[in-house]
């Protein structure tokens, strides 16, 4: 499956005018590929991530995910949509400190009906995917920024998503920790063929993704150069 935005135009209110987020912008991306969107800040890139999840409502243009365009959805069968079919990497982990590692994953399940110990599986496979099966019954506290952005990522994939949103991980992380994070990230689009886009700042492992393009005042410009 894949993600698809075609024509997005998205804008806000702003004083008595309008301010233009996303001005016609278009975007493929195939299953068990990565896109690294980069830009300056306020050039686009939270809004493209934000119509790609169905967060926003574009003006114009049409957002596809998974086969299914979403402009004709009621709010409710997007909040489905999401769930089934969209994992979201919020740029800070924010995982519940009460929680265990195992537990912040069986949370997604649970959202989404799952029974509790098919939930336990899944959560233990994922967490050993990420390389924390040692660390499922750790919380927050007990672990390291890297870790716990490593189960923010396991976390988005727990309801096996087709398309998966990435919000600049590394930004909090050290150099060493971040180019653990993308790599895993490389890694887990290939083995779970999720249509991933990523928004970073980081550009030194851009040469890891399938394609960079450049936001640049709400357009979707040529690839960047790495």
């Amino acid at each position: 499956m894949t993600l698809i935005l075609t024509d997005v135009t998205l804008t806000y209110p702003d004083g008595e005018g309008r301010l233009t987020a996303l001005d016609g912008v278009s975007l493929e991306v195939p299953a068990g590929t990565l896109t690294a969107v980069v830009g300056p800040s306020g050039s686009g890139k939270s809004s493209l991530l934000a119509a790609a999840a169905t967060l926003v409502t574009p003006d114009s243009g049409e957002v596809v995910v998974a086969g299914t365009r979403t402009g004709p959805l009621t709010p409710a069968a997007r909040a489905a949509l999401r769930r089934e079919h969209i994992g979201i990497v919020f740029q800070q982990p924010n995982l519940l400190p009460s929680l265990t590692a195992a537990e912040q994953l069986q949370v997604m399940a649970h959202l989404s009906g799952g029974r509790t110990r098919e939930a336990r599986r899944r959560a233990l496979e994922l967490l050993d995917a990420v390389g924390l099966a040692e660390k499922a019954d750790r919380r927050p506290h007990q672990l390291s920024g890297g870790q716990r952005q490593r189960i923010n990522i396991a976390r988005a994939l727990m309801n096996e998503p087709d398309v998966l949103l990435v919000d600049e991980p590394t930004s909090a992380l050290d150099h060493e920790r971040g180019a653990a994070v993308l790599d895993l990230l490389v890694t887990l689009t290939r083995e779970r063929a999720t249509a991933t886009v990523l928004v970073t700042h980081d550009r030194a492992h851009l040469d890891r993704m399938d394609r960079t393009v450049t936001m640049d005042d709400g357009r979707l410009t040529v690839p960047a150069q790495v």
